[in-house]
């Protein structure tokens, strides 16, 4: 049941952040399809979530994008201290290398208390990272190079989204989340 709460709450969460205010205007088709893979892990340590960011990598490899484009791996009782979360993306990044698929895979990063570099804890722009849990966002190449295309310059989309955060701002986002 809590598996159920935690996907739940990260399916709100897309619906109405991510695609809701075209934060990645890439996802809404993904998901519209039925196309994004939803693993909530019961790993408490990060080597426990390191195996399992290696079977979902592998998972996602090999299967078909018509059916799996994308895995949301949500670990919502590990790395819950940023720091800890960031400098686990460079482990991540070396096992997308170790397993030999560089150029085929990514990981994109969202966690509850995400922060970029150069802002503050509560900065808004942090919020377009900051999803209900810890999660990694698993990707494959091909797709975030068809979406690139297909929408230009992804520095705009950042651009775009600080945009639309500082518009809606704190009362806004917060609004967001009313029943």
């Amino acid at each position: 049941m809590i598996h159920d709460e935690i996907i739940a709450m990260t399916r709100r969460w897309l619906e109405r952040s991510v695609i809701g205010l075209n934060l990645c205007p890439f996802a809404a088709a993904p998901y519209r399809d039925n196309r994004v893979h939803f693993c909530v892990s019961e790993q408490r340590t990060a080597s426990g979530l390191l195996e399992q960011l290696r079977s979902e990598l592998v998972n996602l490899q090999a299967a078909d994008p018509l059916h799996r484009e994308t895995t949301l791996l949500i670990h919502p009782w590990v790395l819950t201290d940023f720091v800890e979360y960031n400098d686990f993306l460079e482990v991540c990044e070396a096992t997308v290398g170790d397993l030999g698929l560089e150029g085929e895979l990514q990981v994109a990063s969202f966690h509850p208390r995400y922060q970029f570099a150069d802002t503050q804890p509560e900065d808004i722009e942090n919020f377009t990272n900051r999803s209900p849990y810890p999660m990694l966002h698993l990707l494959r190449e091909a797709s975030v190079e068809h979406a690139i295309a297909a929408a230009g310059d992804t520095e705009e989309i950042y651009r775009r989204n600080i945009r639309t955060l500082r518009e809606l701002g704190h009362l806004g986002w917060q609004r967001l989340w009313r029943d």
